[in-house]
């Protein structure tokens, strides 16, 4: 153990410095899988360059600039295609990355996405990712037991392991995870400038695991004077957080630096009524330290290199489960496991313009390592994986003509699996091109086609067109898409046998498949101080990967075998009633079923509703309430002994307040689970209870 700690250490020195040290010596950009940029300007439109229209009323982009690094850029204000209204209309614009790989106004959109901002996270006070993403509609997100638990997002009714996750442009999502699924459990929020949740087959794109849709995040990137930052938070179960930040932009160079720690002490988990006879309770205890830089420089007019870098090193307590060796019941441990993860995540990028920023080529490389270590009571060694994904990308976007863009993209990635007893290795090359276009302002076009050659399983193509138009007098918008998506197989399937239990990998599984679409509207009105719409979504999904056994041999293992149907609506009104008052309230209906058997899947509530209210009685005090309710849903117990089971719908209510006392300070609290409400989510783990916090947040200039 000894020896694996300490080579585990030197390899995560080693990438560090690296990572730190070379940088800004190193060629980067936005990536093909239609990688993002490192460091994407979020106002205005960069790509796409709309027309002057006299006659509507929403803010038009503004033409792009050569320097980007050293113009201030503001926060786009919180919204989705189901746009947020401001109260403002003429003045913010919001833009969104993730839909077309381009920087594009969220009103020229025509797929589901939901935006979530660095005002919205600070406003709420949410201090990790799933607490951030729980309200989000077609989202449901479970996580075992509270802060620093394995969280899984089931995106309209798909698998867990259907959402491709990005951090910066990267694929942060582990090799050596049996799903090969990034754990957002482990994600803080004090650096992110964006969260862009993406519903709806994404491959042709993003290539595999977009199955359901993508959530990209954007962390901060630094503009104007330095500017230094720091937040000081306790409360409830042990919680302590701190955060520091320094970041700014001067001449051509722009930096931010961040460092976050969260640490809750004592986080109740396992009911009760789990225990054996006379066993106590033991809440988990969670620590994380994150560290996150992003580095921009223009080194000349037509050349911009970029930089970015993540780490994390967390360690949880939690209450496993052991057995009777009579009885072979489960219950849950007298002693608990120690989960221990080092993250590390880092993307160099250049940027090369011609023919004044007409042609932008990006060359990047992303390289991701996920090292975990895990130890129960009564192990002799801890199991200790590492997945290591390393890829190169380059892709350019043209402007063809002045509504029309071109982006043409390869790429070649390479992913390994480490344990003590096996080594693999996958590689995945890849080719997509996709055309987006605007017509007279009102009519918008994105097309994507892929296609990707996979070692194991070949050729494998994707596409997806979506289409908007917004109807002149009603400002109606009207869109659709309709894609294909795939789920590669995962290292762990392909190759980790067990032997003991008779389980045999498969090294012969195909990706499984799906094809979705979606249409819906969205209506504005009194200039667009109140909006609502509606979407309704359809995925069918083919050749999943599940488990068979031989009932000769008694042997099991992984076939492409089975089928579902997930269908549902996604419905909202927002409302500025006041330019101090604001509301929104969602309503989501899922239906996910197995479509061989016509039993309904685990852990998706058929109906998710939440209402929120954002209140600025004075100009330095804000006030946020809401209101998050997940329906019944079936379930299996903490053991799988029971396969299928009912669980109870629960309503949480969450309050939150900030008030700024100067340009310098601000003071904030929040109250979670405001009623105390007692529920598990998945069953077997509870959830956290009535939570009360309070802190300070400090700025050098422009606390926020």
């Amino acid at each position: 153990m000894s020896s694996n700690r300490k080579a585990a250490s030197r390899r995560r020195t080693y990438l560090l410095a690296s990572t730190f040290l070379v940088p800004v010596l190193s060629l980067s950009i936005s990536a093909a899988k239609a990688q993002q940029s490192a460091s994407p300007n979020l106002l205005p439109s960069i790509e796409v360059e709309a027309p002057t229209d006299h006659g509507r009323t929403r803010a038009e982009p503004a033409p792009d600039q050569p320097s980007a690094s050293r113009r201030a850029v503001p926060a786009a204000q919180q919204s989705s295609t189901d746009a947020k209204p401001s109260g403002k209309p003429d003045k913010e614009t919001t833009v969104v990355v993730s839909p077309t790989a381009t920087v594009t106004p969220v009103d020229q959109v025509a797929s589901s996405v939901t935006v979530i901002t660095a005002k919205d996270i600070e406003r709420d006070q949410r201090r990790t990712a799933p607490d951030a993403l729980a309200t989000v509609p077609g989202l449901n997100v479970v996580q075992s037991g509270g802060p620093g638990g394995l969280t899984s997002v089931f995106m309209r009714g798909t698998n867990s392991n259907h959402t491709k996750i990005l951090i910066d442009g990267i694929d942060v999502s582990d090799p050596s995870n049996p799903n090969r699924s990034f754990d957002l459990g482990q994600l803080l929020t004090s650096d992110i400038q964006q969260m862009e949740v993406l519903r709806g087959p994404q491959s042709g794109l993003y290539g595999a695991d977009a199955l359901g849709g993508v959530i990209s995040i954007i962390t901060k990137k630094g503009e104007g004077p330095a500017r230094a930052t720091a937040t000081l938070e306790g409360g409830s179960f042990g919680t302590f957080n701190q955060a520091v930040g320094l970041s700014g932009a001067q001449d051509r160079i722009n930096y931010a630096f961040n460092v976050a720690h969260f640490r809750a002490t004592d986080i109740p988990v396992t009911p009760l009524e789990l225990l054996p006879p006379g066993q106590k309770a033991i809440g988990n205890n969670y620590d994380n330290m994150t560290y996150s830089t992003k580095l921009g420089a223009d080194v000349s007019e037509n050349l911009t290199l970029n930089a970015v870098a993540r780490y994390t090193d967390a360690t949880l307590h939690f209450t496993g489960d052991t057995f009777d060796p009579v009885t072979f019941a489960s219950f849950p441990a007298a002693a608990q496991s120690t989960q221990i993860v080092h993250q590390l995540f880092t993307r160099e990028e250049a940027v090369w313009s011609v023919l004044d920023g007409r042609i932008k080529n990006y060359f990047g490389v992303n390289y991701t390592n996920n090292w975990s270590s895990n130890i129960s009571p009564g192990d002799v060694a801890p199991t200790i994986t590492t997945g290591d994904r390393t890829k190169y990308d380059w892709h350019t976007v043209a402007q063809l003509a002045p509504y029309h863009t071109v982006i043409v993209g390869a790429e070649h990635e390479t992913e390994t699996l480490q344990t003590s007893t096996i080594s693999a290795q996958n590689v995945n090359k890849a080719a997509y091109v996709e055309l987006q276009s605007q017509f007279a302002n009102r009519l918008f076009l994105v097309e994507n086609v892929r296609q990707d050659d996979n070692d194991r399983f070949g050729d494998h193509p994707t596409f997806r067109l979506a289409p908007a138009v917004i109807l002149p007098f009603t400002e109606t918008k009207l869109k659709g898409s309709y894609g294909t998506g795939f789920k590669a197989p995962t290292l762990n399937q392909l190759f980790v046998s067990f032997p003991a239990f008779f389980f045999f990998a498969n090294p012969n599984l195909k990706p499984e498949e799906s094809v979705g679409y979606d249409a819906g509207f969205e209506q504005p009105l009194f200039n667009d101080r109140v909006r609502f719409g509606s979407t309704y979504f359809h995925n069918d999904i083919t050749n999943l990967i599940q488990s068979v056994s031989d009932p000769v041999t008694f042997s099991s293992t992984n076939v492409n075998i089975g089928r579902a149907t997930t269908e549902g609506t996604e419905n909202f009104v927002a409302a500025s009633i006041t330019d101090r008052i604001r509301v929104r309230a969602d309503y989501t209906f899922t239906r996910a079923v197995d479509a061989m058997t016509g039993l309904e899947l685990l852990r998706r509530p058929k109906e998710k509703w939440s209402a929120n209210v954002i209140w600025n009685p004075i100009d330095p005090l804000t006030l946020s309430a809401t209101v998050l309710h997940t329906g019944s849903f079936i379930d299996a117990d903490r053991e799988f002994t029971i396969p299928r089971l009912l669980a109870p719908g629960y309503t949480v209510v969450n309050f939150a307040a900030d008030y700024a006392v100067t340009d310098q300070l601000k003071v904030f609290g929040r109250v979670d689970n405001l009623f105390n409400v007692h529920y598990q989510n998945p069953t077997g783990f509870l959830q956290p209870g009535l939570g009360v916090y309070g802190g300070i947040r400090l700025a050098s200039y422009g606390v926020q």
